[in-house]
This record gives structure tokens, C-alpha cells and sequence, in this order.
């Protein structure tokens, strides 16, 4: 058994309050760790150091920051295969996804913001009607950053290397339910020189440590990724103190398909899109929205498909389809299927949980659920689930799909499929979502604003937003 610790002022300590939490192992269902139960005097002691440590920080060169975020990633690319397995084990993901995805992605994070924010403008000189415009661009001070428990150091480093990039200092809190590559991080931040206090990692769940982060009158802004009933919390909570905050938040996306559409291109993608991550990802597909004249077709290639996805152990190899985050969870998506059978919805393919053998028997496993047969308006296809499920909804023609596609209080992301682009414009502009693709899933260029609209987000992370989010301007007007 390992105790997890806080990372405050470059070294690990103890929380205070000496209360600690299980950490479980999705795939065997067994404690590995214990993490910190953190309260309101860790949060102050990590907000003092990180103000102590902010003057020197913001007066680093950029570049030198620069510099040092180059050296962060480059650690991490050392110890990549290493937290692989750590990411695996604490959230039941295929380490195959792990070691393509997640960490590859956390690298690519920190080496995108230590370059991208060499051109971002801190200063601008605007010359006209007899003025003279300097607007400047400061770091906040001390900001805090949330992350979700699906993609733990992918959306940590997301979160952290603008922040850092521009001069501020971080309290970051990882999830208390897959804490350890976090816990790992603070080690590499060490070894590549990021100095004490700039990044503080306290760790506990959102009460009291999430709660006493956000409400800290030091901390400027708050950055939040995960579900849109926490959200609602932190911006009821922070509303009235007038800190910057951005939230991203929960979807219920849906994937458009055409019958024009690059089939066998679409087929593949949508199982990927519908599945991967065991659906717990915030991105991926949950309403598939098929025109008629080739649902018949679709329903029995997409189940060909979804009967090959090999499910098993996360630590082999082989394996492409893990165990669900969190056993709340798993019983959460398991009350949802219990729904849409009670809504009248037909379960074509999946719907039970798994029971594996070996090290995994008391594993958290659901098998993929494919389900037909739901209106558009019932609480299964508008309700976030977050997890391996999905429904196939026919529609007869664009003006139909654009209006079962934006039915729901979410707006995260869509994917529309045809090879029509004059229809690929009309749609995408028509849906009310803040991030669309186009015969394609997952392909991000980090410069593009990413968020949603409606209950799926406030605000804009990525490229020159998120550096923004991060910083105040000021205008100084001479005439």
C-alpha cells in the first residue's frame, strides 16, 4: 500500500488533516494507494508559497519559462512507458490507449505551449486618432486548476502548461479517484528545474479540497474539467467574487451520418468515437444519428464492428476496451441501461457487465450497449451517461438531423458525415456545438479554441484563448 502525498513548495508533504482516501485499481477492484483528504489549510499553505514564489516567476523571461516546460516534456518523454502503466492501472484503460494517446498527448502539451507562447503578444501598440494604444498582457498570480479522473495527465498538462507558460504560479488538483500520475508529475517538475512554489498539486475530493480551492480569495482564476453538475457548483460559488472562470463540461454528442458519406471511412471512425476510453471521454459519440435509407445497413455493420472490440485485462497488450473509472460509475451506466429498457429502448448488443476471469474477476467491466428504439426527447438520449452506451436514432433529411442533433442542453462537440461540403457547411454551422468534425474524430491542432456551448461550457481553452484566459489586459492610452 502506497501513500500518496501533496506537492507544496517542491517537496512532498503530508496533508495536514492526516485523513487519506482509497484509491482503487478499476480492473481488479482492489486498493493500491491511499490519497490525500486535503482541507482548507493545505490549500493555504500551497496558495502562500505559490503568492511567495509568483514575483520571481513572473519576471522569468518567457523564454525561459519557455525553456522550462521544454525540459518538463522532455522528462516525461524519459518516463513515458513508466506512466503508461500508471495511467492504466489508476483508470482501467487499455495502457495500448495509454501509450499512444495519453501520454504522448501530455508530452505534446507542454512542448506546444512552451513554443506557441514565444509569439503570443504580450505587448501591442495600436497608433491612431491622435492616441497612442500600449495594451499589455500580465500572468493573473495564483490560479487553480481541476482536472477530471478520464484523462488524468493528458487534461492536467493541458490545464497547467498555459498557466505556467505566461507567469503564473498553479494549485492543481487531480482527481482523488486517479491521482498518481499527477503525484508522479511533481517528481519530474523537480528533476527539470521548475522552481519551488511555481506548480503546488494537493490532492482530495471536491470537499473540502476542490471547495477550498475555489473559493480562496488569493487564487484569480479557476479552470474546471468534468461534470456539468460540478460546474454549475463552482460557478454558483465563485460568481459573486468575480474571478475568471472556465469550464468544461459535459456532452451528449452526437455523430450525424449522411447516406452520401465515405462509409467504410465512417464505420471505423464512429466505433472508435463511440468506444474508446470504455465512451469516457467527454468527446466522444453517444447519439449516432442515421438517415433512414441506410439504417439497416449501418445497424449491422456498426454490431459486426463493435462484436470484433477486444475487451480484457488493460495491461495486455491485446486488450483495446478496459474497465470503467470508478465502481459509482459503473453502476451509474448500468442504471442508465435499466433506463432506456424502461423508456422502451432494445438492446442490440451489449448491456450486461463482465465478468472476466483471472486478476480481473472483481474488475468494473461493462460490455459496449448498443441501443435502438428511443425517441430523441427521453431521458436516455438526453441525459449525459459517460460511458460505453449509445443509441442509433434514424432521421429522414438534414432539417431532421439538425434538430435531434441540438434537442439537448449540451452542445460539446458533433461529427457530421457526407461528402457533400456545400451540406457539410450548412450543417455544421446549424449545430450547436463548440467543436465539430467533419468525416473525422479526435483531430485536434492545439491553436483552435476548444469548449462547448449551452451546459457544456463556459468559455475557450487552447491556442491564444487559453493564454489569454490566463492573463489581464490593461490598455494605457497616451494623447
Amino acid at each position: 500500500m502506497e501513500n500518496i502525498t501533496n506537492f507544496i513548495n517542491g517537496e512532498y508533504v503530508e496533508p495536514l488533516t492526516d485523513k487519506y482516501l482509497d484509491v482503487f485499481e478499476p480492473a481488479t477492484g482492489k486498493v493500491y494507494a491511499q490519497v490525500p483528504s486535503s482541507g482548507l489549510a493545505d490549500v493555504e499553505i500551497a496558495v502562500d508559497v505559490a503568492q511567495a514564489a509568483f514575483g520571481n516567476w513572473s519576471r522569468t523571461s518567457m523564454e525561459d519559462r519557455a525553456t522550462i516546460l521544454n525540459h518538463i516534456s522532455e522528462r516525461l518523454h524519459e518516463r513515458s512507458d513508466e506512466m503508461a502503466v500508471y495511467e492504466s492501472r489508476d483508470t482501467g484503460k487499455p495502457i495500448s490507449l495509454a501509450r499512444t494517446v495519453d501520454i504522448p498527448r501530455a508530452i505534446t502539451n507542454l512542448r506546444f505551449f512552451a513554443e506557441y507562447v514565444r509569439s503570443f503578444e504580450v505587448e501591442t501598440i495600436l497608433d491612431g486618432n491622435n492616441s497612442l494604444n500600449r495594451v499589455s498582457r500580465s500572468p493573473l498570480g495564483v490560479v487553480g486548476c481541476i482536472s477530471p479522473w478520464n484523462l488524468p495527465l493528458y487534461l492536467f498538462t493541458w490545464k497547467i502548461a498555459p498557466a505556467l507558460a505566461v507567469g503564473n504560479c498553479v494549485i492543481a488538483k487531480p482527481s482523488e479517484i486517479t491521482p498518481y500520475t499527477a503525484f508522479k508529475f511533481g517528481e519530474i517538475c523537480v528533476d527539470a528545474g521548475l522552481p519551488e512554489g511555481v506548480l503546488n498539486i494537493v490532492h482530495g475530493p471536491g470537499v473540502p479540497t476542490g471547495d477550498a480551492l475555489v473559493t480562496h480569495h488569493d487564487v484569480k482564476a479557476i479552470s474546471f474539467t468534468g461534470g456539468t453538475d460540478t460546474g454549475k457548483i463552482i460557478a454558483g460559488k465563485v460568481s459573486s467574487m468575480f474571478k475568471k472562470l472556465s469550464l468544461e463540461m459535459g456532452g451528449k454528442n452526437p455523430a450525424i451520418i449522411f447516406s452520401d458519406c465515405n462509409y467504410e471511412k465512417m464505420l471505423e471512425t464512429v466505433v472508435r468515437s463511440s468506444f474508446s476510453n470504455q465512451g469516457q471521454i467527454c468527446l466522444c459519440t453517444s447519439r449516432i444519428l442515421v438517415q433512414d435509407n441506410i439504417m439497416g445497413r449501418f445497424r449491422s455493420d456498426f454490431i459486426r464492428k463493435v462484436d470484433d472490440i477486444q475487451a480484457g485485462d488493460p495491461i495486455q497488450d491485446s486488450t483495446d476496451f478496459g474497465a470503467i473509472s470508478s465502481e459509482v460509475q459503473r453502476e451509474k451506466i448500468m442504471d442508465y441501461i435499466a433506463l432506456a429498457k424502461s423508456e422502451g429502448g432494445k438492446v442490440l448488443r451489449g448491456g450486461l457487465l463482465m465478468n472476466l476471469a483471472g486478476r480481473c474477476e472483481n474488475g468494473w467491466f461493462i460490455e459496449p450497449t448498443i441501443i435502438e428504439g428511443l425517441g430523441p426527447l427521453c431521458r436516455t438520449n438526453q441525459e449525459e451517461i459517460f460511458g460505453p452506451v449509445v443509441t442509433l436514432i434514424p432521421f429522414k433529411n438534414e432539417t431532421e438531423a439538425i434538430e435531434i442533433a441540438n434537442s439537448t442542453e449540451y452542445g460539446l462537440s458533433a461529427t457530421i458525415w457526407t461528402e457533400d461540403p456545400e451540406k457539410a457547411n450548412r450543417v455544421s454551422d446549424s449545430v450547436e456545438s463548440g467543436v465539430i468534425w467533419v468525416n473525422c474524430w479526435m483531430v485536434r491542432d492545439l491553436r483552435t479554441p476548444f469548449g462547448g456551448m449551452k451546459r457544456s461550457g463556459l468559455g475557450r481553452e487552447g491556442g491564444d484563448d487559453i493564454l489569454r484566459f490566463f492573463t489581464e489586459s490593461k490598455n494605457i492610452c497616451t494623447a
